[in-house]
């Protein structure tokens, strides 16, 4: 399932608009940052994964270029923050959640930071790197 597909499923993170027709909405492909912040992140068999934190603009492109997924916090405390390229997202509406297809583990293992020291998101190498993590093709390219 793509985002395309998901988003314009319905539910309440996605408004829904069928054929297309103006409901004083701004419609199921046009949805606020703020909507999707603090929404559930599972993996393909559902395993709790966390939660979004924060999504990051690249203002220079107009496009997202991560979410910000905290993992293994504890009442907002402790864990580790991970950037998650947002093509590897996938937003299933009718959840209310984001689908990542990773292992849990294997996230445990991916490159993160805390809330006190966040990486130079618009470092190439950094960014390349987080990229080939989550085999993704970088959103530059």
């Amino acid at each position: 399932m793509d985002i395309n597909e998901s988003v314009t499923s319905g539910g309440t993170l996605g408004v829904p608009n069928p054929g297309g027709k103006s409901n004083g909405t701004p419609g199921a492909q046009l949805l606020s940052a703020g909507t999707l912040t603090g929404e559930k992140v599972v993996n393909t068999v559902n395993d709790d994964l966390g939660k979004i934190e924060e999504i990051m603009l690249d203002v220079s492109s107009g496009r997202i270029a991560y979410a910000v997924l905290s993992f293994g916090t504890i009442l907002g405390m402790g864990g580790k923050l991970f950037a998650i390229p947002w093509q590897a997202l996938t937003l299933d509406t009718r959840n209310e959640c984001f689908i990542l297809d990773v292992d849990k583990e294997r996230l445990e293992k991916a490159p993160g930071f805390n809330s006190d020291h966040w990486p130079s998101m618009s470092d190439p190498k950094w960014a390349a790197s987080i990229h080939t993590y989550y085999d993704r093709r970088p959103y530059w390219e």
